[in-house]
């Protein structure tokens, strides 16, 4: 007796459909798992024999052997509890094999029979529907986050009495349905009207969100570094539902998907803290999980007090900066992480934090000073677009001054830059003009002779490297997308290489 029942497994971001094979053979009862089996699948024989105990079915007296097709992958996790409960139901003849066709089940069980969400089964609904399935059964608290994918059938089930009453035709179950959220249902407590003064910050703002430009403020404490980096997220255009599905699977696999919101509407912000490992920040470990820079795809990865991270931590960011992906190469597979996010950081001048401040004396000595800035590699602040100067004074006549722009002011400047660079780069791979390669700068971003030696002058000054170059031209390019300029003029260039002039100040 034989019956097969599909599931799937999840690994890295993607998953792959898993075929569970039980077969039931006469003889003394054995309880085999054999495919590699992680130590959770292993133990779902206790949790699968008492849950169908307890849900008042036969536990059938027979050898059973289960086979997790394919055999030459580890599978890991819970999940498939439901489909071997129901794959041995199957088998002894208890529910009827042709009401398991076609479908992906997945599930936890716990021992009196209910079952438990589990994370990742967004990718697990993708997946069945790339694989040509109609139906998926997965918890009912995980159901609204399946229904997210179209064409696809979701059966939500609280536990397996009910499952198998659903495939028995006893019970009917309503396909579950994708919760409909309004654009803009969240409004943020945080706003740019909140940052007086500070205008080129702000404006260094406006055009790392224009662009999807990497931020650096460099500032003493209380200068307001931290308050406007978290005002960016409120400038940024929204997410395309592409974006948000991609964000959404990384969430997923991670368990940050709330069961009222199973789609991500806003742009991730992430801001770990600076004890943090490079598995951590970068992603991997025994599990595979992704790390807090794929978290932040398509969003914001915010380093605080950005020379105290770990040396090791931040040279791991180089390729993610460069490439938008991780790739973590392991024993059994070759994990592929996307991390295409902006990166903002913010650090103090020196370890006391006030060197060059116009009131509060320093008490670093000058090599003090190197060490603590030295602790950031030139490479890395080579993938630094805008490097920004934070200035420490602050205004008493707040209120006299004029009321500063609000983020939704700024913002749509910021969508109509964008507009610009979607149209412009609608048949390349992508997104914003930080995303340009070299050879869509060179098409894109032309000087002209004047402009050109400006920019020559500027490397030669500043002891700028090829990388920079790029850079200088991508940041000028956003800018005359600000102003609604087809071409890059000599203002726009002079602008994009002031924001580097910090480059050579900081490793010298």
């Amino acid at each position: 007796m034989l019956a097969n029942i599909l599931s799937g497994a999840v690994l890295g971001i993607e998953a792959y459909p898993v075929t569970v094979e039980v077969d039931l053979a006469y003889g003394m009862m054995v309880f085999n798992t054999v495919g590699l089996p992680g130590n959770a699948v292993c133990e779902s024989r206790t949790r699968v024999k008492t849950a169908l105990k307890n849900s008042g079915y036969d536990f059938p007296n027979k050898h059973i052997t289960i086979n997790l097709a394919p055999a030459n992958i580890r599978k890991e996790g819970t999940v498939f509890d439901l489909p071997i409960a129901l794959g041995i139901l199957a088998a002894d003849g208890q529910i009827p094999e042709s009401s398991v066709k076609n479908t992906l089940f997945a599930g936890e069980l716990s021992l009196d029979g209910s079952i438990h969400p589990f994370r990742g089964v967004l990718p697990l609904a993708a997946c069945a529907r790339e694989n040509g399935l109609g139906r998926v059964m997965v918890p009912a608290e995980n159901a609204s986050e399946a229904a997210v994918v179209e064409g696809i059938d979701v059966i939500g089930v609280r536990s397996l009495h009910e499952a198998v009453s659903y495939l028995r035709g006893e019970t009917k179950i309503d396909r579950a349905q994708p919760i409909v959220f309004e654009e803009e249902n969240e409004e943020s407590s945080l706003d740019m009207r909140d940052v007086h003064g500070q205008p080129i910050a702000r404006r260094a703002l406006e055009i790392a969100a224009a662009g999807g430009h990497n931020l650096l403020f460099i500032g003493p404490p209380g200068a307001g570094k931290t308050m406007l980096a978290r005002r960016l997220p409120t400038i940024v255009p929204p997410m395309t539902f592409a974006e948000r599905l991609e964000s959404s699977v990384i969430a997923s696999i991670a368990g940050l998907l709330r069961a009222d919101q199973p789609l991500m509407l806003h742009r991730p912000f992430r801001a770990p803290h600076h004890n943090l490992s490079d598995v951590a920040l970068i992603g991997g470990g025994p599990l595979s999980r992704p790390g807090e820079v794929s978290l932040a795809h398509n969003g914001v990865l915010f380093l605080d007090e950005l020379p105290e991270f770990k040396r090791c931590a931040l040279e791991s960011l180089r390729q993610p900066l460069e490439d938008g992906e991780v790739v973590i190469a392991r024993a059994q597979a070759t994990l592929t992480y996307p991390s295409r996010f902006m990166l903002v950081a913010a650090m103090n001048p020196c370890p006391c934090g006030y060197f060059g401040h116009p009131r509060v004396a320093c008490n670093c000595t000058s090599q003090m000073v190197q060490n603590y800035r030295n602790r950031i590699s030139g490479p890395l602040f080579d993938r630094i677009d805008l490097q920004i100067p934070v200035d420490p004074s602050f205004k008493t006549d707040r209120d006299q001054e004029d009321t500063p722009e609000d983020s939704a002011t700024i913002r749509k400047r910021v969508i109509a830059a964008r507009a610009l660079q979607t149209q412009r780069l609608a048949n390349t791979t992508a997104h914003c003009n930080a995303q340009m390669t070299p050879a869509l700068i060179h098409e894109f971003c032309t000087l002209d002779a004047s402009s050109a030696r400006l920019l020559d002058n500027a490397l030669d000054r500043y002891g700028l490297s090829a990388r920079a170059h790029d850079r200088i031209l991508r940041v000028a390019r956003t800018i005359a997308d600000l102003d609604g300029e087809p071409q890059i003029a000599m203002n726009h260039l002079a602008e994009a290489i002031q924001y580097r002039q910090l480059d050579r100040e900081v490793r010298s």
